[in-house]
């Protein structure tokens, strides 16, 4: 609080004339101190810390069997492949003999747009697996193969992370591109004027 300090001085005396008298203003600052402490105090408990923005990944189970662990049944399989331009290309199974894309509607393209994009596919496979059993009797889990051409950009693997985690799909895994896929995507390119395209 501020302060005038209005006592006169030189005791009873009287002087001739008229002095003006001389105060001093001193302010108290100690109540501005315990205000900083309060703001600080305050501000110390009411704001919430930045969460990291991560992703859960589903790790697989633990099994003895080494030749069990990276198994996957070529009907549960969906490989996606990301090319250029925000190309997704994706074929059923695991594509492991070279003669399979004898069949013209086996390779495909699309892209990530709403309508008839990869969620759709991803979708539907996922649909389609859920109704396969195994031995136990207990539906069948789609398995997703990722990978990227060295054309793809970093943001579209991120978006099909996403996907993975928007459709519920628990088992993923990203793997090299093959130079049998590469050359799939050339293929798809330069039949569809090199920009892809839906098929």
């Amino acid at each position: 609080m501020a302060e005038m300090d209005t006592s006169s001085s030189g005791g009873g005396k009287k002087h001739q004339g008229t002095k003006s008298k001389k105060h001093s203003t001193r302010v108290d600052m100690t109540p501005m101190v315990d205000l900083g402490f309060l703001l600080i105090t305050f501000f110390m408990l009411t704001t919430t810390m930045s969460k990291p923005k991560t992703m859960d990944l589903i790790m697989p189970k633990d099994t003895k069997n080494e030749e069990e662990q990276n198994k996957v049944k070529e009907s549960t399989a969906l490989t996606i492949l990301l090319g250029k331009n925000n190309q997704v290309y994706y074929y059923e199974g695991l594509a492991q003999n070279p003669d399979a894309s004898a069949d013209p509607n086996f390779f495909k393209a699309t892209n990530f747009s709403n309508k008839d994009g990869i969620r759709d596919v991803i979708i539907r496979k996922r649909d389609e697996v859920a109704k396969l059993r195994n031995a136990k009797g207990e539906p069948e889990d789609v398995v997703v193969i990722i990978k990227a051409d060295d054309d793809a950009k970093y943001k579209n693997f991120v978006d099909i992370l996403d996907e993975m985690a928007i459709n519920r799909i628990s088992r993923y895994a990203t793997v090299d591109i093959s130079d049998q896929d590469k050359t799939w995507i050339h293929q798809t390119e330069a039949a569809n004027g090199g920009g892809g395209g839906n098929q």
